[in-house]
């Protein structure tokens, strides 16, 4: 099993927005850039596909910046997603849009590309080039996309990386399009995987942040009921646990199972190996689990934040608390 620290060391879990989100919704398109947080620019999101506002999308992505959002791309997929959602939903202004986003340093100007990329706008390579001459020092990443190398929003790679869930959920909070959602749904029976921990911790992080959205989200409820009917059998009997611990408000049983199954296959390692071999030499089983593992060993003050992606809580970044 290759190791995992680099990819799961930041696990983005959802707590579910709620109803203080709508309460205390955020009047960011009055604020001016300096006055902009890392915590209204999530709510702002979290909500944005009940009254999309694209124009202002382009102040909001410099302010991203101005924050430091961007400097570390594997805690900002949601940002990532969410920009591809809004230029997926506005292919007719899309080229408009992205213009006003500049001007952004060189080194964010890589959320651009990948935003483009991974829009799943039909011509989205020939909305690229047209900005090749305002991103010179990021040609090498553009022709990486353009010449098929680079991965697009249909070949995104769930596995690779935490960070490529939250990019699901932000087109999704971008565009309102199901596209992402349906390729979360497709990981789920992961969560029962006990021979592959990225598998499993994967799969349990779509499991939990799917559960959450969809009790806050009546649309997407409906839309997970109708694919009962079209996915395989495994992953119709995690989706149908999914849609039930959301019906009954029981979401916190997922996090305890995810928990759970992630710490076992930690102490013991995979079944297949357990009647072999002991799988857990130190240097293997030293393994960063995320947030979720942190927080079921009381392990709050490793000092890593948590970016809530998924269903962006009204706290926007929080550290997990133990779990009782």
């Amino acid at each position: 099993m290759r190791a995992v620290m680099s990819f799961l060391a930041m696990l983005v879990l959802a707590l579910g927005a709620g109803t203080a989100v709508a309460q205390r919704k955020a009047t960011i398109v009055e604020q001016q850039p300096q006055q902009l947080t890392t915590q209204n620019i999530l709510r702002w999101i979290n909500t944005y596909r009940e009254k999309p506002e694209p124009e202002k999308v382009p102040q909001i992505v410099k302010a991203m910046s101005g924050l430091g959002i961007f400097k570390d791309l594997e805690q900002a997929g949601v940002y990532q997603g969410f920009i591809a959602g809004v230029i997926a939903a506005n292919p007719e202004i899309a080229e408009k849009l992205i213009s006003e986003m500049f001007p952004l340093p060189p080194e964010d100007q890589v959320v651009i590309v990948r935003a483009i990329a991974y829009s799943g706008l039909r011509g989205w390579k020939e909305l690229l080039q047209k900005f090749v001459e305002r991103m010179p020092t990021r040609k090498v990443l553009i022709e990486h996309h353009l010449y098929g190398k680079g991965p697009t929003f249909e070949t995104l790679d769930l596995k690779a990386s935490p960070a490529h869930i939250d990019i699901m959920w932000g087109h999704y909070f971008g565009s309102g399009n199901f596209k992402g959602v349906e390729r979360i749904i497709t990981v789920l029976a992961w969560s029962k995987d006990r021979n592959d921990v990225e598998k499993l911790t994967l799969g349990s992080m779509a499991k939990w942040t799917l559960a959450t959205n969809l009790q806050t989200d009546p649309r997407l409820l409906a839309f997970a009921k109708k694919q009962l009917e079209k996915v395989p059998k495994d992953t119709g009997k995690e989706l149908r646990e999914v849609i039930t611990a959301a019906e009954t408000y029981e979401t916190a049983a997922i996090r305890k199972q995810a928990v759970a199954a992630v710490e076992e296959l930690r102490r013991k390692g995979p079944e297949h190996a357990r009647n072999f071999s002991w799988w857990g030499q130190a240097g293997q089983t030293a393994l960063a689990f995320g947030c979720i593992v942190a927080s079921a060993l009381g392990q709050a003050q490793v000092g890593i934040p948590c970016v809530i992606g998924g269903a962006l809580s009204n706290v926007a970044l929080k550290y997990l608390a133990p779990a009782e």
